[in-house]
């Protein structure tokens, strides 16, 4: 870090205790998610898995275990995840990909569909599936889970880990309820949500389907939404169409504002971009933030306290910022 970040910065920096140091390990997890790295590639799968195979699974599994140990906690984290889903119907619905849009939305914010806020539609790429993963399967639907903010901004204690949780899980159960409705209907789809890691990552699939940009924090920004929501995916073979990406201004934004990075304890937010795998993006750097993210129930205070994602903000900003946008290409015309 530079002498000039730490200047800029207030709030003093969180220093993680020596255990869990210890437990991190020598392998950095930035090493592992490809920083610096000029390649494009499937992503190591670093976290949320079978703490057996995983480089950081010691702090994985303390987590959990600290879970289970508070009675608020353990009542929203699953463990006993099980679920069979309905046989694929052997004669296939006809109806345009049109139809199948309006038909795939309605079920998802309907009351089956347990009401989400957020549906969109991209083609998955190789890249987007973790290392040894991949599927056939021509199209993923985008979920998106609003949260409740006012118990998301109560970070870092238990209670904003109970609604991320508790959103996970929306998430979880509308996947598979979209999933099973469209294997009803004679086609292939798998449901999945987190946090436990699916096949692929959920977040450029996400960006690709038209939620929004990425955000300084690593979250994605939607303009109704802000970053306050949660991700669930279901692959699929039904026939589709792709729903165009969102760019309305959030990540110029982002370069303007410091909100989130002066507000992570342990400094793990950067003020610019980063190589990784190949793609230059915000990324957050994984080995500050996992130990702080060990030791307060999960953190989620920079998607808390992004200016975006306060109640009735992101649809007022998004506004603004597309109007600047706007100005700016005017200007550039002009002067051509």
């Amino acid at each position: 870090m530079t002498r000039e970040r730490r200047m800029e910065r207030t709030t003093p920096v969180w220093q993680a205790p020596d255990e869990t140091i210890e437990l991190m390990g020598p392998v950095s997890g930035n090493d592992l998610n490809g920083w610096g790295e000029t390649e494009v590639r499937q992503p190591s799968l670093v976290m949320w898995a079978n703490p057996a195979h995983l480089a950081h699974g010691a702090v994985q599994r303390r987590m959990t275990e600290q879970f289970l140990d508070h009675p608020e906690l353990r009542s929203v984290l699953r463990t006993d995840d099980r679920h069979s889903p309905v046989p694929v119907a052997p004669d296939r619905v006809d109806a345009t990909p049109d139809q199948w849009m309006a038909d795939v939305r309605e079920f998802a914010m309907g009351e089956a569909g347990h009401r989400v806020e957020l549906v969109g539609v991209s083609q998955p790429r190789p890249e987007w599936f973790f290392e040894g993963r991949s599927s056939d399967l021509p199209f993923v639907i985008m979920l998106g889970l609003a949260m409740d903010h006012g118990e998301l901004a109560t970070a870092p204690e238990h209670t904003s880990a109970i609604e991320v949780h508790r959103q996970y899980n929306r998430g979880t159960a509308a996947a598979r309820s979209l999933a099973d409705f469209i294997r009803g209907r004679g086609y292939e789809a798998h449901g999945h949500g987190g946090p436990g890691a699916g096949p692929m990552q959920m977040v450029p699939a996400a960006i690709e389907a038209g939620f929004g940009e990425l955000g300084k924090h690593g979250s994605i920004i939607n303009r109704e939404l802000g970053s306050s929501f949660r991700l669930a995916a279901v692959l699929t073979d039904a026939p589709l169409q792709a729903t165009p990406r969102d760019i309305f201004g959030a990540d110029d934004f982002c370069v303007g504002c410091r909100i989130c990075t002066d507000a992570c304890p342990p400094d793990a937010i950067a003020p610019d971009r980063r190589l990784v795998r190949g793609v230059t993006k915000w990324a957050v750097d994984f080995d500050r933030c996992l130990p702080y993210f060990a030791e307060s129930y999960g953190c989620g205070i920079c998607i808390a306290v992004c200016p975006w994602s306060k109640p009735g903000e992101a649809p007022r900003l998004a506004d603004n910022m597309t109007r600047k946008r706007t100005r700016t290409a005017g200007v550039g015309h002009r002067s051509s």
